[in-house]
C-alpha cells in the first residue's frame, strides 16, 4: 500500500539537485533513498516542463526487474506511474518497449541490443543510470560495446535529462570518474579525452621491487592537488550525500531486500506449506512434523531443498543431496555486491546447501571454517565471507576493520545468534576502531514465505508457535 512521501532530512537537497540540473550525478550511500529522490524529482520536472517521461532506467538485472516497480508503488505521488520491464527474450523485450509506460527498466547487458533495436529513433526523454560506476570504462575510441552504445543514446537530441546514481563513484580511484562525467558534459570538466585527463592529473614513476632489489617496475601516481582539483571541477553537477553527516552511527541501518519466488518455486512452496509433501524431479520430500516443515520452508525460501535425510547417512554427503529450486536470493545478493562497490561482505548462511550455490555465483567467496579463513578475511584477502551465525559469534574480533556490511542470505528463529554475528561488525566495534561509518544490515527476504515470519519474530520477539499459528489462519499476508 502506498504512503505519503515524507522526505528524510537529506533528501530535499538531492531532489533539488536533480530538478535543477538536466545532466548530473547523485552520489548517495546505500539506503539513502536515491530511487525515491529520483522519482520525486522527475515527477516535479514533469509538472513543470512536461519533458521527464518516458524514462529509460538502467541497472543490474535485479534492479531492472524489481526496484523501480517496487519503489514507485511505495508513495502516493508516484503510485500512478507505470513501469515496463524490458527484460527476457528479445521478443519479450520488444513487446515491453511497445507498451505505453512512464519508466522502461532495462539491464545494462542489453543496452547495445536496445541501440540496435531503436535504429536511431529515441522514444525516451530521460535516461537514469543506476550503479553508474559501470560507465567508468567509457573511452571515445575504445571501451566496451555497452558504454559506447549508451553514450550514443545519451547524447541523442531528444534526451532532456541524464541522471547518474551511485554510492561510491570511483571505488578504485579517481581515474574512474572521467568515463562517468563524459556522459554528463562530454569532457567539459575533466578533459575531452581520457588521455588529456590522465596527463593532467596522473603520472608514473619507476620504483624498486620490494623483494628483488635488482628489479624495478612502473607505478602510477596521483599528482599533488589532483583530488581537490577534480572534485572542485565536478562539484556543481555531482552532489555527494554522506550517511555520517545525517545518521546516528550508533544504530545499524537495516535494509530489507524483498525477492519474488518464480511461479514454479512458489507453487512448490505452497504445496509443502499445505501438504507437508512435495515431489521434486524423481524425489519425494516430506516433512513429518510442524518443526521439520518450517525447516523445509526455510530451505525452499533460500532456493534449495534437501532430499530425504535417509538418502545418505554421512552428513557431508547429505549436505550435497539437495535440489536447487530457484536463484532469486542469489540475484539479490549480486545486487548487494554491486551496491557495496568493492567493500567485503560478511554473509550469514543457514543451510549447507546455501554455500555451493553462492560459491558458484561468486567463486571468490570463502567459508568460515578455520582461523586461517578468519585471518584472511581480516587481512582483506577475502571479498565475501560465508558464515553460519553459530560459527561467527563470540570470540571473533577484527571483522569491523574490514567491513561494515552484513547480509542475511538465510534466516533462523534464534534472535541471540543473529545479534551475535551482527555484533562482529557492529556500531560499537566500528566506533572503537575509530571508523565513522554506519553498519548496514541486509535481510534478503522471500516475499510471502516463512522468511517474513522469522523477521517478525526478531522485531517483536513473539513466540515461534504464535507466529506459525497466526500465519496458518491467514492473519499474515
Amino acid at each position: 500500500m502506498s504512503q505519503t512521501f515524507n522526505p528524510r532530512p537529506w533528501q530535499p537537497s538531492g531532489i533539488d539537485h536533480l530538478v535543477e540540473h538536466r545532466r548530473c550525478a547523485l552520489w548517495a550511500g546505500m539506503g539513502m533513498g536515491k530511487s525515491s529522490m529520483t522519482l520525486t524529482a522527475l515527477d516535479q520536472i514533469d509538472l513543470l516542463t512536461g519533458d521527464a517521461w518516458p524514462a529509460l532506467a538502467l541497472g543490474p538485472l535485479r534492479v531492472a526487474r524489481k526496484v523501480w516497480s517496487d519503489e514507485k508503488q511505495k508513495w502516493h505521488h508516484t503510485a500512478e506511474l507505470t513501469v515496463s520491464k524490458v527484460i527476457g527474450t528479445p521478443e519479450e523485450r520488444e513487446a515491453a518497449l511497445r507498451r505505453p509506460a512512464h519508466i522502461y527498466s532495462l539491464n545494462y547487458e542489453n543496452v547495445a541490443w536496445l541501440k540496435e533495436h531503436l535504429g536511431g529513433t529515441m522514444p525516451f526523454r530521460t535516461i537514469i543510470s543506476d550503479e553508474s560506476r559501470k560507465l567508468h570504462a567509457f573511452r571515445l575510441k575504445q571501451g566496451g560495446a555497452m558504454t559506447r552504445a549508451l553514450h550514443e543514446l545519451a547524447w541523442h537530441d531528444r534526451i532532456r535529462h541524464f541522471i547518474e546514481l551511485t554510492g561510491t563513484p570511483s571505488p578504485n580511484g579517481l581515474k574512474g570518474l572521467w568515463g562517468q562525467l563524459h556522459f554528463i558534459d562530454r569532457g567539459k570538466r575533466l578533459g575531452l579525452t581520457y588521455e588529456s585527463f590522465e596527463n593532467r592529473w596522473f603520472a608514473y614513476k619507476r620504483v624498486r621491487d620490494a623483494v628483488n632489489a635488482h628489479k624495478t617496475h612502473i607505478q602510477p601516481i596521483i599528482l599533488p592537488n589532483a583530488h581537490d582539483e577534480i572534485h572542485g571541477l565536478v562539484a556543481d553537477v555531482c552532489l555527494s550525500i554522506n550517511p555520517k553527516d545525517w545518521l546516528d552511527l550508533r544504530e545499524p541501518i537495516r535494509r530489507t531486500i524483498n525477492v519474488e519466488l518464480p511461479p514454479d518455486a512458489m507453487r512448490l512452496y505452497k504445496q509443502m506449506e499445505r501438504d507437508f509433501f512435495i515431489k521434486l524431479k524423481d524425489h519425494e520430500i516430506e516433512a513429518f512434523s510442524a518443526a521439520s516443515k518450517s525447516i523445509k520452508l526455510l530451505q525452499l525460501a533460500n532456493g534449495a531443498a534437501y532430499l530425504d535425510p535417509d538418502v545418505e547417512s554421512d552428513e557431508d554427503k547429505r549436505a550435497r543431496a539437495y535440489i536447487t529450486v530457484h536463484d532469486a536470493k542469489i540475484e539479490a545478493l549480486a545486487s548487494i555486491v554491486e551496491e557495496a562497490e568493492g567493500m567485503p561482505l560478511l554473509v550469514a548462511v543457514q543451510f549447507k546447501s546455501d554455500i555451493p550455490r553462492i560459491q558458484k555465483a561468486f567463486p571468490k567467496a570463502r567459508v568460515l571454517h578455520s582461523e586461517k579463513d578468519e585471518d584472511d578475511f581480516k587481512a582483506g584477502n577475502v571479498e565475501m565471507l560465508l558464515a553460519h551465525p553459530k560459527s561467527a559469534g563470540h570470540g571473533i574480533d577484527g571483522f569491523q576493520l574490514v567491513t561494515n556490511i552484513i547480509v542475511f542470505f538465510g534466516h533462523w528463529w534464534d534472535l541471540e545468534l543473529r545479534q551475535q554475528i551482527i555484533e562482529r561488525i557492529g556500531p560499537v566495534r566500528q566506533m572503537q576502531a575509530g571508523l565513522e561509518r554506519p553498519v548496514w544490515i541486509y535481510d534478503i527476504v522471500a516475499e510471502g514465505t516463512i522468511d517474513e515470519l522469522v523477521i517478525q519474530r526478531h522485531e517483536t520477539k513473539r513466540s515461534v508457535q504464535d507466529l506459525l499459528l497466526e500465519a496458518t489462519k491467514g492473519a499474515l499476508t
